[in-house]
């Protein structure tokens, strides 16, 4: 209440308290990030290992198991998952919500660390990994030319990639489908037997010969010199006059028993465009950034480079998150603008007084742009969660203003004091009221933040985000609003108060029938109200339920599995036939296949080649009368005649990579029998096959 009173009495001090809350919020809407989701710490941390050429039943014993083990003495952890495959062994540590990813991350690299010198001789070091939902892919370009592949894939690298990753905001580019330089050296097995050299003498030779190693340091009178060897091969020819081997005391060479060519790594991962081939460039963002700013920062390097770029190759951007992002963004943005000039223009319908409805309405503008300095303070971003949370804020932050203007205005009009009066003595009248209100609606959304689970992760932001606003909302209302009021509103008495107007005379003669009605009929007004709240029971029970809603944003992946022992050739060729099928659906646009390293995470010449994606891209939402999801229907019709196939029609998982599926259901199934769990797990498949309502099923 004094706080009013000094308002009403310093002007310049009630403007400047709220403008410096507006400047502090207008600096830091510049710098907040916009992404679709906010920046979610969900402590899992991946741990892949691989040793090329191992069995399955090899990664699991002597791989798989000792990581698995050491992991698990680790305090807090929820669940530990693996997945081994012939070379490569992906264990998945899942942390109680409480545990701190980062602090996670380092337990998991500080107890594989452990076994490093325990694990077969060969393997690689695992990669950890914390999972990071803002360090996503956000974008995918693909290279491509009327030239050599490897041609391509040297000038992707050299020209697109490497630049790219010089900009503000790229985490990094991973490299799909290329085909990188490398020196192959073919032997002839009959050969080698016949001089009776094992094929490990022939690789060890080439690593010995084929090596710089420091040679030491020489004084020459004043001067040292730095001394290396200078062994490292530079033609391809070169190789084949290595020295592999003695028989019959004269030296074998490689031109011996084979050659060696200048080619490229063994293909084990194929991009195509639209049927064409190509390479695919997928840029992932640095955590904490603008995904939008990220996407057209690389736009405009490319558009940049293209004079640069030989002719006849070909950039062009696939799969962009920024576009669901900025449509989604700008329909919430149009709709926060559209519900403060509704929400004005209800209080002039009331009030008939411009005056009134531009004080009432500056606590809108003031109260969202506000609440920007404390988004960007808390590391928030402009994201679908608070978004939402603003919209809603609208309808909430002006009541506070309308309450006290209302009995200001009610002051004036009534018991015909001055406006300087009325501002003061009528504030004081409603201070604890609206004082009453504002924290009964802190109540409600400050626990949002302390929500346990995911879903509180989630809306913890959505929480603070609203709390924050009606909060400043609170202290327009007992600064701002009294001082315009008392400086803006007109001291002369009209002839016809406000209640007196014939709008107004019916709203109240209305309300007060009601009323009155309501008030002899107590006991039928609290049953109707028993019966409302009870039926939302049944309405809530039918109503679906999930984590994150399924938007249509005009393109969706096939993630496929072929049969296990399928040659990347004979994986190419099924996966050429189902592109032909995919593009004649309704509304495709792009069609981009990947085959093998779907993720970018295995080094090139590995990865399995019995896996891919393909991705569809649709025509925009507004020019079709159909959505995405059907269109998603009659792709798993086309793959009902390839029952071998293990298929999954899914929208873009928008928390990892492409190429993976994203499930809605999942069981577990364990126990000591493989043989037993495999008999089991077909039994609930069939069982599932039969029901409605699954599709994609898998094992």
């Amino acid at each position: 209440m004094k706080l009013a009173d000094l308002c009403i009495k310093r002007p310049v001090f009630a403007t400047m308290l709220i403008l410096a809350l507006v400047v502090l919020g207008l600096f830091s809407y510049r710098e907040l990030g916009v992404d679709l989701f906010p920046n979610v710490d969900l402590p899992t941390v991946t741990v892949t290992a691989t040793l090329k050429g191992a069995s399955v039943e090899e990664m699991e014993t002597a791989v798989t198991k000792p990581i698995e083990e050491i992991i698990n003495t680790i305090d807090g952890i929820d669940e530990l998952r693996s997945v081994t495959k012939e070379g490569i062994s992906v264990i998945t540590v899942q942390f109680v919500l409480e545990k701190n990813g980062d602090v996670a991350a380092q337990d998991v690299r500080d107890k594989v660390s452990m076994i490093l010198s325990q694990l077969p001789v060969g393997t690689d070091p695992p990669v950890i990994e914390k999972f990071d939902i803002d360090a996503k892919p956000v974008m995918t370009i693909a290279v491509s030319g009327k030239r050599n592949l490897r041609e391509v894939t040297e000038i992707a690298k050299k020209q697109i990639k490497e630049d790219i990753e010089t900009l503000r905001g790229v985490g990094a580019v991973i490299m799909i489908g290329g085909r990188e330089r490398a020196i192959n050296v073919y032997v002839d097995p009959d050969k080698l037997a016949a001089y009776n050299i094992p094929i490990g003498q022939v690789k060890r030779a080439i690593q010995a010969q084929n090596v710089e190693i420091p040679g030491g340091r020489v004084d020459e009178n004043r001067r040292e010199l730095v001394l290396r060897t200078m062994g490292r091969i530079e033609r391809a020819e070169e190789f084949n006059d290595l020295i592999i081997g003695n028989f019959q005391g004269r030296p074998v060479i490689i031109r011996d028993v084979g050659y060696a060519e200048n080619g490229v790594v063994e293909p084990r991962s194929v991009a195509r465009l639209d049927g064409e081939n190509a390479l695919q460039l997928i840029v992932r963002k640095q955590s904490g950034t603008n995904t939008v700013e990220v996407v057209d920062r690389v736009k405009a390097r490319l558009e940049a480079l293209k004079p640069v770029l030989p002719r006849d190759v070909r950039s062009e951007v696939i799969i962009d998150q920024s576009r669901f992002i900025k449509a989604s963004f700008e329909e919430v943005k149009f709709h926060l603008i559209l519900g403060a000039i509704l929400v004005a223009l209800t209080v002039w319908l009331f009030m008939h007084d411009w005056r009134s409805t531009l004080i009432a309405s500056i606590a809108i503008p003031a109260s969202i742009i506000s609440t920007f300095a404390l988004m960007r303070a808390m590391d928030f971003t402009l994201n679908n969660i608070t978004m939402l949370g603003l919209v809603l804020a609208v309808g909430i932050v002006i009541d506070d203003a309308v309450v006290v203007l209302e009995n200001i205005f009610r002051h004036i009009e009534e018991k015909r004091e001055t406006p300087m009066q009325a501002a003061s003595t009528a504030t004081r009248e409603i201070a604890l009221a609206v004082m009453a209100t504002t924290l009964s609606l802190l109540v409600i959304f400050v626990p949002l933040a302390f929500m346990a689970g995911r879903v509180g992760r989630f809306f913890k932001s959505f929480g603070i985000t609203v709390a924050f606003a009606v909060a400043v909302s609170l202290l327009i209302s007992f600064t701002l609003t009294p001082m315009l009021s008392s400086r803006f509103l007109k001291g002369e008495h009209k002839r016809q108060a406000s209640k007196e107007s014939r709008f107004y005379y019916w709203i109240d003669r209305t309300y007060g029938w009601i009323l009155a009605w309501s008030l002899r009929h107590r006991w039928l007004i609290i049953l109707a109200g028993a019966i409302t709240v009870l039926w939302t029971i049944p309405l809530f029970l039918g109503l679906g339920k999930t984590f994150i809603p399924t938007d249509d944003q005009s393109e969706f992946e096939i993630v496929i599995q072929t049969p296990g022992g399928y040659t990347l050739e004979e994986t190419d060729r099924l996966f050429r036939e189902l592109e032909e099928k995919v593009r004649r659906l309704r509304g495709v646009t792009n069609i981009l296949t990947t085959i093998g390293n779907t993720t970018g995470k295995v080094k090139p010449g590995e990865g399995d080649v019995t896996t891919g994606s393909i991705y569809a891209r649709l025509v925009d939402l507004k020019e079709r009368n159909y959505s995405q999801f059907e269109v998603m229907g009659e792709a798993r019709k086309i793959f009902e005649s390839y029952p071998d196939l293990r298929v999954s029609v899914q929208p873009v998982n928008i928390f990892v990579g492409g190429g993976t599926r994203a499930s809605d259901l999942e069981f577990n199934i364990r126990g000591p029998s493989l043989g037993k769990l495999q008999e089991y797990t077909d039994q609930v498949m069939a069982r599932m096959r039969q029901s409605q309502g699954f599709v994609d099923i898998d094992t």
